[in-house]
């Protein structure tokens, strides 16, 4: 299918875990999908890309140094001269545990892994990005990875903190660009099999179904089928600045992990 044929995407973050989901997901659909991160994998992707049909390129950037970010931007802009599809995955807020302890108790250093290379990083690539985005007379796509579920609390202050100024930020940024027909969404997945997430369960993307604990877990082709979707969806304008869950949607787009099945929605315990 080449629904987003001539389309022009930028995953950030695209090295690995959802942002190399996504990234194959919309590279599937025709769209030339560019990469960044911080791994030297990025590379790979891409291969992984064009094995399937796709297209795209790496950009090696830490979005944490606004230079590289604007750099990268720019890059597209002499290129391609357009963005059409943003989605914004960089996130840095797990390199500590995220463990269950009340915030008095937990580092503060969170605060810097989550907020200067999450939802600062973030909100940078906005900064760069957007004015590209709005020289296209089509309107765009900005997706925002991040949890939601009818603001519910999470569980961990600074997660939570950060993961709601993403859902904010979004509906902002879904103000001021409505003029510009570019929509902008906060999506939340559910239990990903991340390579982090399966390296932690001591097992692999070929055994995940042995561990009981990842029985409702979905691959990280699931987010992707979902930004997909939005992005093909004429309609999209109607969602922009409303946080949407990726099981639900593939209720409404229709679409199924890469086993078959439609996870359900990943909800936090009451």
């Amino acid at each position: 299918m080449t629904e987003l044929k001539g389309k022009i995407a930028l995953v950030t973050g695209g090295s690995r875990g959802a942002g190399r989901g996504i990234a194959l997901e919309l590279a599937k659909a025709g769209a030339f999908v560019y990469v960044t991160g911080r791994h030297d994998n990025l590379n790979d992707v891409v291969k992984e890309m064009e094995q399937s049909g796709g297209a795209g390129a790496a950009l090696r950037c830490d979005h944490t140094k606004d230079r590289e970010t604007e750099e990268a931007i720019r890059r597209i802009s002499q290129e391609q001269g357009r963005l059409d599809i943003l989605v914004n995955n960089v996130w840095g807020g797990n390199d500590l545990p995220i463990v269950n302890k009340p915030f008095w108790e937990l580092e503060t250093d969170h605060w810097k892994n989550m907020f200067d290379a999450g939802v600062r990083a973030q909100l940078i690539t906005n900064h760069f990005a957007i004015p590209l985005m709005r020289k296209s007379p089509q309107g765009g796509l900005i997706v925002h990875t991040t949890f939601w579920d009818d603001d519910k609390y999470i569980g961990h202050f600074y997660y939570d903190l950060a993961k709601n100024a993403l859902v904010r930020m979004a509906y902002g940024l879904s103000i001021e660009l409505a003029g510009d027909g570019i929509a902008v969404i906060p999506l939340s997945p559910g239990w990903m099999r991340t390579e982090l997430v399966l390296e932690s369960m001591n097992t692999d993307e070929d055994h995940w179904q042995e561990v009981e604990d990842l029985r409702n877990s979905e691959s990280t082709a699931y987010i992707g089928r979902a930004v997909r979707a939005m992005a093909a969806d004429p309609k999209i304008m109607s969602r922009t600045g409303v946080p949407q869950q990726v099981g639900r949607l593939a209720e409404t787009y229709g679409f199924t992990d890469i086993d078959g099945r439609r996870v359900p929605v990943f909800q936090v315990p009451e």
